[in-house]
């Protein structure tokens, strides 16, 4: 929920734009407008893929990688105290 308070000296109007970021940030308004109509569950599986693949090519455009590094070192299953000796 969004909330903002108002200090004595601040203009309503810079108060209701603060009040709007944050509700955008929030998605409360997104959000309010797909609840205002009926989705079938394939349009927002669509929705959400399409999302997906956008945040990836944006991700991959700015040369950001899900991995922590590209190549990660294998451990070594030979422990100090092992028993074949």
């Amino acid at each position: 929920m969004a909330k903002i308070q108002i200090t004595h000296d601040e203009n309503i109007k810079e108060a209701l734009r603060r009040f709007k970021k944050m509700c955008d940030k929030e998605g409360i308004i997104n959000q309010s407008k797909r609840m205002a109509y009926f989705e079938k569950p394939s349009e927002k599986k669509r929705r959400e893929e399409s999302r997906r693949v956008k945040n990836i090519k944006r991700a991959q455009k700015l040369g950001i990688s899900g991995l922590a590094s590209p190549t990660r070192p294998q451990k070594n299953n030979y422990s100090k105290y092992s028993s074949s000796h």
